[in-house]
């Protein structure tokens, strides 16, 4: 009884807003002290965590995502992308969709997108001719579909909770990731065929021009992609020439960002999310611990294989399961059931890189889900529409995204085929 009494209030200081990582710590503290174990248990998983050189990139990237959303970078990217296919059926369209992921790859969070770039490109797309309910559906979906590309930190935490290389998960999640952005963008072609949204013809003075005007921001990507991919350098590697090559850029050559003012603050707002994040992962890792010392993973295996016996089955109800816990929380805190799916999903045959990729697609989606989806909100904050609204705009787009996760699902050679 204490337990359930204890249960009870944990859920209750999560429903009236408490800090996750707490309630998280507290569990945590509460098992070990339980079983008898030093409390000194969980500041060893910190100390771990501290000691992993793969940490580096998470503040690394982080700082380089911030400092490209507080300059022009967006305006660039946006204007490019224009002159380059603005003349195909749905062009813009393709072109708010690919802005937002390369965003969403560099930031690592959804709601960032959505705020800083989704409030410059939905004006455009109304006033291209797109129904704002379709603007407001491809915005808000939009943001959040670059966490399958490097350098997403989603992808390095669960490559710390999962224990698997975070190199060959940048790799797996190449061909998931464009196959989710081509089924998007091909609802959004026959969406602007449909509505017969005027097309711009493509100039080459004009792309020339928006070349120049992003020069120095073209290579970033590739570098990044190809360095990691072709093995000259790891994660932590790319994210330190990524975050020095980022401040050069914007601070001394396009000299959008001020060296005295605006480095320090986007340092700090940087820096906080970054302390929020570590937090989770020290706590969630305390929590870790205390699950396996209690043989969990074991025991839930041997509760799902009495009711489950197929593989099939298995990858059915762990998307609904990741469903669930992508609308009740955001990336960063959802990454604490990790140490509970890797094992089990091991004993039904599934690699943990295919797993990895599976689990960060669900909570793509799981972002759009009514009625908490995060993205839900963070778009209905940023366009003043209510979350009716806007679940009824990305109903279309999730079930799109639903096809493409079938597939991701059920073929893992797809996030396998650049690892093996």
């Amino acid at each position: 009884m204490p337990i359930i009494y204890i249960a009870l209030g944990l859920a209750a200081l999560v429903f009236i807003g408490a800090p996750l990582f707490t309630v998280i710590g507290a569990i945590s503290l509460f098992g070990f002290s339980n079983e008898g174990i030093d409390t000194a248990a969980v500041i060893i998983e910190l100390y771990r965590l501290a000691s992993q050189p793969v940490l580096l990139a998470i503040p690394l990237f982080t700082v380089a995502g911030y400092f490209l959303a507080e300059s022009k970078a967006p305006l660039r990217i946006v204007a490019l992308a224009q002159t380059l296919i603005g003349w195909m059926p749905g062009g813009l369209a393709i072109v708010v969709l690919l802005s937002c992921a390369v965003f969403t790859a560099f930031t690592g969070g959804s709601g960032v997108t959505i705020v800083a770039l989704g409030g410059l490109v939905f004006p455009i797309l109304i006033s291209e001719k797109y129904s704002e309910k379709f603007a407001l559906g491809l915005v808000t979906t939009s943001g959040s579909l670059g966490l399958l590309f490097p350098p997403s930190l989603p992808i390095i935490l669960y490559g710390t909770f999962a224990e698997v290389s975070v190199d060959s998960l940048f790799k797996a999640g190449v061909v998931p990731g464009t196959i989710l952005l081509l089924c998007v963008a091909l609802y959004s072609i026959q969406q602007g065929s449909k509505s017969h949204v005027p097309r711009h013809p493509f100039e080459a003075k004009k792309a020339w021009a928006a070349i120049k005007a992003i020069a120095w921001e073209i290579p970033l990507p590739f570098f990044i992609i190809f360095g990691i991919y072709g093995g000259l350098f790891t994660a932590t590697e790319a994210a330190a020439v990524t975050a020095f090559y980022v401040f050069v850029v914007e601070v001394f050559i396009y000299k959008d960002l001020k060296l005295m003012t605006d480095v320090p603050r986007v340092m700090k707002e940087s820096m906080v999310l970054v302390g929020a994040i570590l937090m989770i992962l020290g706590c969630a890792m305390g929590l870790t611990s205390y699950l396996i010392d209690q043989q969990v993973p074991q025991k839930l295996f041997e509760y799902i294989s009495q009711v489950v016996s197929s593989k099939i089955f298995f990858l059915m109800i762990l998307n609904v399961f990741l469903f669930i816990i992508g609308m009740m929380m955001e990336i960063f805190s959802a990454i604490v059931v990790v140490p509970l799916i890797v094992p089990v999903a091991k004993q039904y045959g599934i690699d943990p890189i295919h797993l990895g990729i599976i689990f960060l697609a669900n909570l793509e989606i799981a972002y759009l889900l009514p009625p908490v989806g995060l993205n839900l909100f963070m778009a209905s904050f940023r366009f003043k529409r209510s979350i009716g609204q806007v679940a009824s705009a990305t109903l279309p787009f999730i079930f799109v995204l639903f096809i493409a996760l079938i597939l991701i699902t059920y073929v893992p050679e797809l996030s396998l085929w650049f690892v093996k």
